[in-house]
């Protein structure tokens, strides 16, 4: 099977990543919670932001904003669910 460098993606995350992610539905990997994202806990401080299940309260992202940069971990999360357009 013939490869490609991840470029090849630059099309699909787009269409994927252009709306609005709080209507996204996440999986949690701690309990299996299945939820939009607006309705996780947030809490937020100089550090970041985190984003815990509401059944269980595991950490399912985390957002990190340096200057330049910023950091999206989904390690909590098994799946995100994101509606038809």
């Amino acid at each position: 099977m013939q490869h490609f460098d991840g470029n090849l993606l630059a099309g699909a995350l787009t269409d994927l990543l252009a709306f609005d992610a709080t209507t996204a539905r996440a999986r949690c990997n701690g309990c299996g919670n299945v939820g939009e994202i607006a309705t996780t806990i947030v809490f937020r401080s100089g550090a970041g932001t985190v984003a815990r299940c509401r059944a269980c309260g595991q950490v399912l992202l985390t957002i990190v904003e340096t200057g330049d940069r910023t950091f999206v971990n989904f390690t909590g999360t098994g799946a995100i669910e994101i509606p038809a357009r």
